[in-house]
């Protein structure tokens, strides 16, 4: 049995609580804000996230980040990206050296370009910063329907001893030594979810949708090759599986945000409908900047950012990216 806290008690957070205290670790949940806390102990259901979930009685939940860390063997960090930065910081005073910390939040840090694993290291720098995640919507995970997810460390050691934590009859992890392959996959696929559901919000088909799934791996894979991540790495669980469960679920609020704007609703009006953190707004400036930096071509994340911050509508976008210069999909130099 291992000591975890989870920080974050949004919906990822308080479903991995329940699988980690399912598994029989004794497990804390942090929540930044004591009525919440003390509302999700009182009721033992999060009616917000994750409605007609019984939390584990277990289950210990506190707002205190003091208690939520000392002395753990394993913190899970499952705060929305854009707070990565922030609650690492807090966290730092009291984290032990060589402390395992897994992120499991999806996103770059605009501007900086950094990944959050590097970034819980540069404010946590006696810490082991790695990374789970894969195709797992909370909403499921909480109802313990099968889900597979991919651990990303930079030691075999502690991969496989991670694996082992988060192991379940309904929940198989794998392992694997390209964090960056695993984070950029995990917050580039939210940004083409967004495109997905604008498509689907414009009334388009089946067809559409298979293109943008298509064409935004190849994007995504480009990129990370360029910056060095494995190739095996998109066309696995963190890359092709989450871009197909993003793009494709009811559960996915990136998908819900593109459709809401296909619809004719803006970027803020769709991320207030919503109402959770829609990491792909975040994530898309990023991708775009990555690959100015990389020149690597990369049109339908440029179409997002065009639709997000210029002013460009739904519709030109698709119609911009389908009328493009001519492409090869793949090529052999015996082909002539």
């Amino acid at each position: 049995m291992a000591k975890v806290s989870v920080i974050g008690a949004g919906s990822w957070g308080t479903a991995l609580s329940m699988l980690l205290c399912g598994n029989g670790h004794d497990t804390v949940l942090w929540s930044h804000r004591e009525e919440q806390a003390e509302e999700l102990r009182r009721t033992r259901e999060h009616k917000a996230k994750l409605p007609g979930v019984r939390l584990p009685e277990k289950l210990h939940i506190t707002s205190s980040l003091e208690e939520a860390l000392a002395g753990k063997d394993v913190i899970v960090l499952a705060v929305p990206s854009v707070a990565v930065r922030s609650t690492a910081r807090k966290m730092n005073p009291y984290i032990r050296y060589g402390q395992l910390i897994v992120n499991v939040a999806k996103g770059i840090e605009e501007h900086t370009l950094t990944t959050l694993t590097d970034m819980i290291e540069e404010e946590i720098p006696n810490s082991q910063a790695c990374v789970l995640s894969g195709p797992s919507h909370a909403e499921e995970v909480s109802r313990n329907l099968p889900t597979t997810c991919v651990v990303g460390a930079k030691r075999k050691e502690t991969a496989e001893y991670l694996q082992n934590i988060f192991m379940s009859p309904a929940f198989r992890v794998y392992i694997s030594p390209d964090m960056l392959g695993i984070e950029l996959g995990g917050a580039l696929k939210n940004v083409i979810a967004l495109a997905a559901g604008t498509a689907d919000g414009l009334g388009y088909g089946d067809n559409t949708k298979a293109a943008l799934i298509t064409r935004g791996m190849a994007e995504i894979a480009r990129l990370g090759i360029a910056m060095g991540a494995r190739p095996d790495t998109f066309y696995g669980l963190s890359g092709i599986g989450d871009l197909i469960v993003t793009c494709a679920s009811v559960h996915s609020r990136n998908r819900r945000a593109g459709f809401l704007m296909g619809q004719g609703r803006s970027m803020q009006e769709a991320m207030d409908e919503v109402n959770m953190v829609v990491e792909g707004v975040f994530s898309a400036k990023a991708g775009r900047e990555l690959a100015e930096k990389y020149g690597v071509e990369m049109p339908i994340i440029e179409q997002v950012n065009r639709v997000l911050f210029e002013g460009k509508t739904p519709a030109e976008a698709v119609s911009d990216l389908m009328v493009r210069d001519k492409k090869i999909e793949s090529w052999d130099e015996s082909w002539k």
